[in-house]
This record gives C-alpha cells, sequence and structure tokens, in this order.
C-alpha cells in the first residue's frame, strides 16, 4: 500500500503535537469511501456504535447548535446517505476504522506513516467515519485525546480557539471529562475574534494541540475520518482532572489544573487513576434523549418525536 501521506516535512514533526497545522494524505485512493462503499458500511456496522444527529436551537444560550440524537433503526442505508446530502444530518459511524477489517488495516497504516514520518510513537488509535449534510455544525468543543481530523470528501472550514481558560474554563473541562457523552463548552460570540480558521479541502488533514477548543462548519457534503489516540500527556491530564472534579463536587473546592505546578498536577493524575479504578469518579454523564427520527417521506428527511431514553 502506498505511503497514506503526501507532503510530510521536517517542519512538520516539530510542529507535530505541539502547533495547529495540515498536511495532505491519500486515503481517498482506497476506495473505502465511496457512496456504494459507504452504503455497504452502514449495513453491517453495529447500531449501537453509529450516531445519528441532527443540529438544534439550545435552551442554554452558552450552549449553541447542540447535537440531536435520532432514531435511524430499520431505515436503510442508502437512505441514510440521501438525509446526509438533502438534509441537516451528521452520523458518526464510530470506531468503524478500527471494527472492520478493511478500514482497520487503512487506518494501521495511516498511523505507521505517520509515526515513521514524525518520529512519534503513538497508542491504540482509534478511528470513526463522519459522514454529514452541507448544512452540518458541529457545536463549539474540545476532545480529551490527541485527535486528527483527516478530511476525504468535501469542503469544511475548521475554528480552532487559544488554550486558555477564557476559551476552556477549568470547570467546563472537568465536567466534559466525566460527561461520556459530551465534549461540548460553553460558547460565545467574541471567540471568533481570537480563531484560527482552517479552510479543509479533499485528501487534506488538520491536528492540534491537545485538547483545543474547536467547532466545525460544513460547506458541502462532507466524508471525514476522525482518529483519537491516547498519549502519556494525555492520560495525565485526564486523571488530573478526574482529581479537580471529584475535589469540586465532593468537598465543595475550587481546583485549578491550569494553576498547579508540575509536580502538583503529577500528584492529582496519580489520585485520579486511583478513584478511577475504584470507582469514585462523579459521573456527569446525562441520559441520551432522541429526539426524532429519520424518514425518507418527509422533506429534510427528520420528523420530531416524542424524547425518549436511547436504549439502541
Amino acid at each position: 500500500m502506498a505511503n497514506m501521506i503526501t507532503d510530510w516535512t521536517e517542519d512538520k514533526s516539530k510542529k507535530f503535537q505541539k502547533e495547529i497545522m495540515t498536511f495532505r494524505h491519500k486515503i481517498s485512493e482506497t476506495g473505502l469511501f465511496t457512496d456504494e462503499a459507504l452504503i455497504e458500511l452502514l449495513e453491517k456496522h453495529p447500531q449501537n456504535k453509529l450516531d445519528v444527529c441532527t443540529m438544534g436551537v439550545s435552551e442554554y444560550p452558552d450552549f449553541p447548535n447542540k447535537f440531536r440524537t435520532g432514531d435511524f433503526r430499520d431505515v436503510p442505508a442508502k437512505v441514510l446517505i440521501d438525509a446526509a446530502k438533502a438534509g441537516k444530518v451528521w452520523i458518526n459511524v464510530r470506531q468503524a476504522m478500527n471494527i472492520h477489517p478493511e478500514y482497520k488495516t487503512v487506518l494501521d497504516k495511516m498511523y505507521g506513516d505517520l509515526a515513521e514520518l514524525s518520529g512519534t510513537s503513538v497508542y491504540n488509535a482509534k478511528g470513526g467515519i463522519l459522514i454529514s449534510s452541507p448544512v452540518a455544525r458541529v457545536p463549539y468543543h474540545f476532545d480529551k485525546t490527541e485527535t486528527i481530523l483527516w478530511h476525504v470528501r468535501g469542503k469544511k472550514v475548521l475554528y480552532l480557539y487559544p488554550m486558555t481558560t477564557e476559551f476552556i474554563p477549568d470547570e467546563a473541562h472537568e465536567n466534559s471529562i466525566t460527561n461520556y457523552i459530551d465534549d461540548d463548552l460553553p460558547y460565545q460570540e467574541y471567540f471568533e475574534k481570537h480563531a484560527t480558521v482552517i479552510e479543509l479541502e479533499a485528501d487534506q488533514a488538520a491536528t492540534w494541540p491537545l485538547n483545543s477548543p474547536h467547532r466545525v462548519d460544513n460547506q458541502t457534503f462532507c466524508v471525514s475520518v476522525t482518529t483519537e489516540y491516547s498519549t502519556r500527556e494525555s492520560a495525565m491530564k485526564n486523571a488530573a482532572m478526574v482529581t479537580n472534579a471529584a475535589l469540586r463536587h465532593r468537598f465543595g473546592m475550587n481546583p485549578s489544573y491550569s494553576q498547579d505546578g508540575p509536580v502538583k498536577r503529577q500528584v492529582k493524575s496519580l489520585f485520579g487513576r486511583v478513584i478511577s479504578k475504584a470507582g469514585l469518579v462523579p459521573d456527569t454523564t446525562p441520559s441520551d434523549m432522541v429526539t426524532f427520527k429519520v424518514d425518507p417521506k418527509v422533506p429534510g428527511y427528520l420528523v420530531d418525536m416524542e424524547p425518549f431514553e436511547r436504549t439502541f
């Protein structure tokens, strides 16, 4: 299999994981991301690892454009692709790059090439496939592990924001670490003055420093691969945030990761691992409520329904 990454340089090796950067790739040449291939993938992918969402108006002003969960059961895979092209739909095929052998071969090649070119080892990489409408908007959020967005088809705009407590407050960070389905952060319109804007085209990837706040606006129908992997830094930081969440929720304290020194962070990281294993971490995950269903008989493919908790 040919190299997946085509324009890597020594300068990119220096910037990798430290700065916002882009590079080119050849994932589309695998043939696994055409409409036909994606329909075949959706037909065999586990239902409990598939999310079909739309964007809705939030009741909380600081959290605009919240995702809503949809019911896609008994909907043919081709209809889901049609809905993504014609409606207001965002599909996340979670762990598709790990579960299916033909995609796992590609994922291994992607990260094998990346490790060789960058000189940086990566661990337990996981990859999902995003299939999304021209009007899809991903809310302002951060990722809990190192992340690379490998864009494959279409055009989208990526907005990245500074890694300061103004843009990712400690308490919001802690809440997301202990929330297993939601990484959203509070957002204000003035943040846009500080955004780094990347216009992503097909066969282009973007990566950024750990936990950088960001959001994404589609310009066309899009297909992307999103990969995440743990590093020593991300594992230690997440564990320290777990400790701070426990201190805040269980003892009424006001901890601050941003103000802690290296030794204090390390101690909190060790303690966070202990309480995680002991089951003492406060879980802030809300119920995942289904609020619409996919229906090919209506314009836009979406029909609101009485909310119920997702069990599929």
